[in-house]
């Protein structure tokens, strides 16, 4: 009896400072292919659970330290879907800074992960094979941040400005900016249109190489 042999997932992070447009790429590339191929991880989703903290603490918490985030958690999940199993990927609270529960998810031919550190940490680093890094002016991802946190995070102007201050911004240049070195692709302003085309070609030529089950897509 012949063994099919399974080919893992193509996994491609997707680094940059906060309100770099990380999301907004991914969702470039998901729209070029149906949704069961594409398996999207933020690594936002392994914030700590302060749930035993008092909520008047909560918000002044460093959360672009790497500390914050559960990473050991996450390098588990990524190992097991890429061994094709499925993993339960916690789900974050961002207005009480907690967790809610979790979401079980099945491996895909692809894993986009998202986050300001991923490229930080060796040992994402080692499970990813297209690495990115979104290279946009400060001024550009400090006005985006503004917007999505007062619009869907309900913080007001003064508090969203007082946290990129104190850690965002420091936190920027200690950890993310540096990882920038080990990107395979840097995106700059106004060239998310070209890095969508480049990166769907390669997951093209990954989904070429893997055995079809039926899926369709819409390229």
């Amino acid at each position: 009896m012949a063994v099919i042999m399974q080919t893992r997932p193509l996994t491609i992070g997707i680094c940059g400072g906060s309100g770099a447009g990380k999301t907004t790429l991914a969702d470039g590339l998901c729209r070029c292919f149906s949704a069961d191929r594409i398996l999207r991880i933020p690594h936002d989703a392994y914030y700590r659970d302060l749930s035993d903290m008092d909520v008047r603490l909560r918000g002044k918490m460093n959360f672009d330290h790497p500390d914050a985030l559960e990473t050991d958690a996450l390098v588990r999940d990524l190992e097991t879907l890429r061994r094709g199993k499925s993993a339960v990927i916690p789900e974050y609270d961002y207005h009480r800074h907690r967790r809610v529960g979790g979401r079980r998810v099945k491996p895909a031919k692809v894993i986009l992960l998202e986050g300001i550190l991923i490229l930080a940490d060796a040992r994402l680093r080692s499970l990813l094979d297209i690495k990115v890094f979104m290279d946009i002016d400060e001024d550009i991802r400090l006005s985006r941040r503004l917007e999505r946190d007062i619009r869907e995070r309900g913080r007001d102007m003064d508090s969203v400005l007082d946290q990129y201050h104190a850690t965002v911004r420091p936190m920027y240049r200690e950890y993310v900016h540096p990882s920038r070195s080990y990107a395979d692709l840097v995106v700059l302003d106004g060239r998310n249109r070209v890095a969508v085309e480049l990166l769907a070609a390669r997951i093209r030529e990954h989904l070429r190489s893997v055995p079809s089950s039926g899926e369709g897509s819409h390229e």
